[in-house]
């Protein structure tokens, strides 16, 4: 079925799992307080949460040894995180949870446009239906009918 090594599918099947929670628990969370304050409280979990994980296992590495070119795509990534989680928050302020996640997981649909063109990486036809199937089902999830 997979052509790879499957290592990477228990990490992430986890990750689906807790995005659900995320937008479960972000939905009732967010429900009383201001969505820009909600991302702010969910940030400052996770970078608690981060400083022990790495403090715990040792794996602190002098920023001298990461590369400018690491840095720069370490950064533009956080800055695309930071505002993928403020659009998502005002999202669920405002809309019902399983409308929004299915939205927000066209995010997948937009992975493997973007692999394929900026990464150089190929998916068979059979892939490419798997994609498109994706975003035709985010889409009649998100539909309020």
């Amino acid at each position: 079925m997979f052509a790879t090594s499957t290592a990477w599918l228990p990490w992430a099947l986890l990750s689906a799992s807790f995005a659900a929670l995320t937008a479960i628990f972000g939905k009732v969370g967010v429900a009383n307080v201001n969505a820009d304050l909600a991302t702010l409280i969910r940030t400052v979990v996770i970078l608690c949460t981060l400083l022990g994980i790495v403090s715990l296992t040792g794996q602190w590495q002098s920023p001298a040894t990461i590369s400018s070119r690491t840095w720069l795509f370490l950064i533009l990534s956080g800055l695309a995180t930071g505002a993928s989680w403020l659009c998502y928050f005002r999202a669920l302020k405002v809309g019902d949870a399983a409308r929004v996640a299915p939205i927000d997981k066209l995010s997948v649909v937009l992975v493997a446009v973007f692999g394929a063109v900026f990464l150089s990486e190929r998916l068979s036809g059979l892939n490419w239906l798997g994609v498109a199937l994706i975003g035709g089902g985010a889409l009649l999830v998100a539909y309020k009918g």
